[in-house]
């Protein structure tokens, strides 16, 4: 006995050492828990390139938003709007590429994909704005704003096109929500690979070097080291499994003779690589990361979560901040409905609904505290794949749709509880 808790001491040390999160951790527990689990319920298809290509791909969209959405529950605000607002936004990107755009630059012209995005985005950032500002200056509870633009924007998207979907979108545009051209192809997924595992430890020993500069508490080398190798094992791993998914003969067939080439002679095929959606996932979280930490805007979004009342004692002007905080979740939530109409190659009033609270339940699942102050957009997006793949495999599995909805509503119950626990136990 005593030696197993000797042993059990020297586990907590090293995990302690390494310096990371125990709820990160307990988090990538539970999603290879689900993973292991059903891959054996599905007889090994669960654990599969082509899975978690899908697999990855369907959490793109719901992800980036995720991401806007720690900041708005870091300031003790909620946004329910973001499903319909996605739908709205996909309706309107739509009928700007197909019935507007061709009589201005001409049909398929190049730049109809990049104008119809810079659209997008403008759109949600200006709606975004709108509702901080009621929320912010008007006073009007968040609850009650985003629950009116949960109305307001699903019936906006219908009233569009009078109920009708939108098709067929921009080529080039469809690219951006993946499937078997919208890939970064092998030779581009292992450079992307290697670049970003080479910008995470230089981040990782830069970060150490200043703390080092100014005299604060590091870990000691060997952790760092270990810190590293998991970094970058991960990186490489994904970028080979991708490259471990076959593109069907016949689509690669198409590929060639679309570029002019001929089918290699030896029955080689073309591979997928990294989605386009989850590189756009990528720089989303390197970008919101970024904020988060590094500037004053993510400075001030923490301390007024934290406590709102000094932050406005000490000079932060919290109505202009929520302003900031909604337009960012709009131009996200624009950024998602760029993937998520581009995977369907068209635009329908289904478009979104019910992501508000697939959203809302990625950030709280990956740690974001819903009385405000706390979150982390690693833990968003892990969240956000835990969702996906319990919803994924649950249907693999032949888990009926209502049992499915009692499951993730249970899990999300289970991992708010969780938190609080965890929470009163840190004195946090």
């Amino acid at each position: 006995m005593l030696k197993d808790l000797e042993m059990t001491k020297s586990r907590q040390s090293y995990i302690s050492s390494l310096g990371i999160d125990g709820r990160l951790l307990g988090m990538i527990g539970a999603l290879l828990a689900l993973w292991i689990m059903f891959d054996f319920f599905t007889g090994g298809r669960f654990i599969t390139p082509r899975n978690l290509f899908n697999l990855s791909v369907q959490t793109a969209s719901v992800a980036v938003m995720a991401t806007g959405m720690v900041f708005v529950i870091v300031t003790r605000n909620i946004d329910l709007s973001v499903g319909s607002l996605l739908g709205f936004i996909g309706m309107m990107m739509g009928a700007f590429q197909v019935h507007f755009l061709p009589d201005l630059v001409g049909g398929g012209h190049w730049s109809i994909w990049m104008i119809t995005c810079v659209f997008g985005i403008v759109l949600g950032g200006a709606i975004g704005s709108f509702q901080g500002w009621v929320i912010g200056y008007l006073t009007v509870p968040a609850f009650i704003v985003t629950l009116g633009g949960f109305l307001v924007w699903r019936g906006g998207a219908w009233w569009v096109t009078s109920g009708q979907t939108v098709a067929p979108l921009d080529t080039v545009f469809k690219l951006l929500g993946g499937g078997v051209e919208g890939t970064l192809g092998e030779t581009m997924s292992w450079v992307l690979g290697a670049l970003a595992t080479i910008a995470a430890l230089c981040l990782l020993f830069l970060s150490r070097k200043r703390k080092k500069a100014h005299g604060f508490l590091v870990k000691p080398f060997w952790a760092e080291i270990s810190v590293a190798a998991i970094i970058g094992t991960v990186i490489i791993g994904y970028a080979a499994f991708m490259n471990a998914y076959p593109v069907p003969a016949r689509a690669a067939k198409r590929i060639y003779e679309s570029k002019g080439m001929e089918v290699p002679a030896d029955g080689s095929t073309l591979v997928y690589g990294i989605a386009i959606p989850v590189v756009i996932l990528l720089v989303v979280a390197f970008f919101m990361t970024f904020t988060a930490k590094r500037t004053k805007f993510g400075r001030y979004v923490f301390a007024t979560g934290g406590n709102p009342e000094a932050a406005e004692l000490s000079g932060i002007n919290t109505k202009m901040l929520t302003v900031k905080i909604f337009a960012l979740m709009g131009a996200l939530t624009a950024v998602a409905a760029i993937i998520a109409s581009a995977r369907l190659g068209s635009a329908d009033n289904n478009l979104g609904n019910l992501d508000e609270l697939r959203v809302i339940a990625a950030a709280v699942i990956g740690g974001t505290a819903l009385t405000g102050g706390f979150g982390t957009i690693h833990g968003a997006i892990l969240g956000a794949l835990i969702m996906q793949s319990l919803q994924s495999g649950m249907a693999m599995v032949g888990v009926d749709a209502p049992l499915q909805s009692i499951v993730v509503g249970v899990v999300l119950m289970l991992a708010v509880y969780v938190d609080i626990v965890y929470r009163r136990r840190a004195g946090l």
